[in-house]
This record gives structure tokens, sequence and C-alpha cells, in this order.
């Protein structure tokens, strides 16, 4: 058995071996802090955080304290007659079931329709394979305001203007979910599916009995990243819903503008902030399965 002994320096005294943990003694080099990167991490921040908190302050000030010389960041009382207006003036509560529908609908749609594009694409061999997953990066590639002109066109010809199937249909495809899980299913243990297929097990029991369980992680991201994608959306329910009885939040704002002039920005702020706090929430609880589940589909070989 080995025993440590103290080696000693050049001045005669023996030298304890650093612990893990301990302070650099006198003389020894300290890591050295990035400074420049964490100034540009806090910049970064501050630039998105900034207007996010002269939103929430600006709900609750009067029309008179918005328009102050210079400005004034925190209002003078914390008062509800803001949100009290948005409520009053247009049917906020209408525009909230629309949106819920549409979001759950269109999130689910949209993983389920990927999850089975990219089983086929990993699992099932058919002819042409490859140049399907080259249309679905072409796909990633094509801005959406390409197709609003076509799909408005089919969706006005269909007669689904101002209803539930003209807002979620035409977005059904979702590129990114197809990519994201294909490459993740690329590192898919092959023997978990080979034992099921000895067992009997088709194409859909091995899809939702053994691959989605163990894709957890990746299905979280996507579905996350469809919710906030469908939540937010407002051009194309704008050009296909002129009625207030089909109209989502953000396209029920443009009724604040309307009726009480865009200069009440008291009113219109309030709006905003109802309309982002149940999204952000969303993002909050479940961001640390939005990066595992990205991280996992951007390691896949």
């Amino acid at each position: 058995m080995s025993v440590d002994v103290p080696r000693k320096t050049s001045a005669g005294a023996p030298r304890i071996p650093a612990q893990r943990g301990a302070r650099p003694a006198a003389g020894e080099p300290r890591r050295r802090v990035d400074v420049v990167g964490y100034a540009c991490l806090v910049v970064a921040a501050l630039i998105m955080v900034v207007p996010l908190l002269w939103m929430v302050f600006a709900s609750f000030k009067q029309r008179n304290e918005i328009y102050t010389i210079p400005t004034r960041w925190l209002p003078e009382s914390l008062d509800l007659a803001n949100y009290l207006d948005v409520f009053a003036t247009v049917p906020f509560g209408h525009f909230l079931l629309n949106s819920v529908i549409t979001t759950v609908l269109g999130a689910g749609l949209k993983v389920v329709l990927g999850l089975m594009c990219a089983y086929a694409l990993v699992f099932v061999e058919f002819p042409g394979k490859r140049l399907v997953f080259l249309l679905v990066l072409a796909a990633l590639m094509v801005p959406p305001q390409v197709t609003l002109i076509p799909n408005y066109t089919l969706t006005a010809q269909l007669g689904w203007l101002n209803t539930y199937q003209g807002i979620i249909l035409p977005g059904l495809a979702s590129s990114l979910g197809t990519f994201l899980f294909r490459q993740h299913f690329q590192t898919f243990p092959i023997s978990v599916l080979e034992a099921a297929t000895l067992d009997g097990a088709g194409h859909w029991r091995r899809l939702w009995g053994f691959v989605v369980p163990l894709s957890a992680p990746t299905v979280s991201a996507v579905a996350l990243v469809s919710v906030v994608s469908e939540w937010n959306q407002y051009l194309w329910p704008l050009l296909v819903t002129d009625s207030g009885s089909m109209m989502t939040l953000p396209v029920g704002l443009t009724l604040l503008q309307n009726n009480d002039g865009i200069t009440n920005w008291g009113v219109l702020m309030a709006g905003t902030v109802l309309v982002m706090l149940p999204i952000l929430l969303v993002f909050v609880f479940f961001q640390r399965r939005l990066v595992a589940g990205l991280a996992t589909g951007a390691l896949a070989n």
C-alpha cells in the first residue's frame, strides 16, 4: 500500500496537496472570468425583459401617466381599471375559448402527424424515403408568408372562413416537428422494436406502445413549441376570421384599438398582458423539458 508523502518545496517546507473546492493560495493563478460573455448575456436579457416590464407597468397606468416627460416607469398606484375595461370592451372570455380550442387541437394534431411521419421516415422502408426527407428539409426553408395566398384561396373555396377548421387545418404540416422527431428516432435502440416485432406488434403498436413512451423529452419539446406557435398566431387567424365570435386572443386585441383608439395604451397593454400570461406560465413550468428535448434532437446523428 502506497502512502502519499508531502513534497518539499524549494524553501524546504512540505507542500500539502490542494483539496477540491479550496480557494487558490496566494500567487496561484485564478480562473479567468469571461467578462465579455457575461456582459453580452446581460445586454441581451435587458433587451428582451425591459419592453415586457414597461408593458406590465403601463397596464396599471392612467392615460396621462403614460405620456409624462421624462418617462416614469412605475405607476402611481396599482389600478386595475385598465383590466376591467378590457373585459367591458371586448368579449375576452370568448376570445380565450377560441384560442384554447385552436391551440389544443392544432398543437395536438401537429405532434401526432409529426410522430407518424418521422416514424415512417426512420423505421419503414418505402421507395423515395430520402426524397420525402429532403422535401421536409426544404419546407423548413420556406417562409410561411409565401403560402398565405394559396391557403386563403383554398380555404375560401371550401367555405371554411370563420370556422375552426379554417384556422387549424392549413397549418397542420409541421416540418420542424417531423425533423426533430426523425433526428431523435435515429438514436432509438432498434433492439426494442425487433423484440416488439417478434411479439407480433405492428407499426401502430410499436409507435404508440414503445417509441412514444421512450421519446417523452422530445415529444414534450415539440408539443411546447407547437403550443406557443398556435397561441401566438396572428396573421392567419386575422385573414380567415372577420366575426367576433371566431376571433382568437391576438386578433381580438385589434378591437381594443378600434374601439378605444390607439392612443389608449393602458387598456391595450392590459389586454396584451392577459394574452401573454397563460403561455408564459406554460413555458416557465415546462422549459426544462423543452431544453432537454431540443438537445436530444440536436445531438442525434
